[in-house]
């Protein structure tokens, strides 16, 4: 039997949708992974800067631990004056690589975060209102691995819709194996039920 580890457990979830995030950028060029392809602007890269300042913001700024601390944050940070959802598209003078270099150090930045502090550790959400700012380490953690889920989900299904590509992770994709006849005419049956229900 092995021993419990909180830390270790959270850590692993939230490092699967890490990972499941930017594998959905690979093989794509720079216009595929900014695409919009919801009527709201969904797209891929989007979705890594966003959770990016997640991260940075919840693991760092809530506990004391800036990341732009030395130097001044981006435009789109939650303390600028910023546009609506700012966070969720990449401009043209940001490159994927620019993103996905501080997705990556904001990785580290948390991971620091979370080995350093106790999960009861006290942080305080500045950007909350005042009778809900005080928050624990364990709290913050359930809540940025639940955003990083479900961020990981939406890049699935826009990656899907970008090239047909599916999958939960590299090399565990958690998909029925079959070819694209039986995935044509499974979606084809789906389509009948549904409208069957419909009436």
């Amino acid at each position: 039997m092995s021993e419990p580890n909180p830390k270790a457990d959270l850590l692993r979830y939230l490092q699967e949708g890490r990972d499941a995030l930017l594998w959905k950028l690979d093989g794509l060029s720079d216009y595929e992974v900014r695409r919009p392809l919801t009527p709201t602007g969904t797209n891929l890269l989007g979705l890594v800067k966003h959770v990016a300042g997640v991260e940075l913001a919840y693991l760092g700024d809530t506990f004391g631990r800036p990341f732009f601390d030395a130097e001044p944050p981006p435009s789109w940070w939650y303390t600028e004056e910023s546009e609506p959802n700012s966070d969720m598209w990449a401009s043209a003078d940001e490159s994927r690589e620019q993103l996905v270099g501080l997705y990556r150090q904001a990785w580290e930045h948390s991971n620091s975060t979370i080995a350093t502090l106790a999960l009861d550790a006290i942080g305080h959400v500045p950007w909350w209102p005042a009778e809900r700012q005080k928050v624990t380490l364990h709290h913050i953690l359930v809540r940025v691995i639940a955003d990083t889920q479900r961020h990981a989900g939406h890049a699935d299904i826009v990656r899907e819709l970008t090239d047909g590509s599916v999958g939960y992770l590299q090399g565990k994709e958690s998909m029925p194996p079959e070819d694209q006849a039986w995935w044509e005419g499974h979606r084809s049956r789906l389509e009948r039920v549904a409208r069957e229900a419909g009436g």
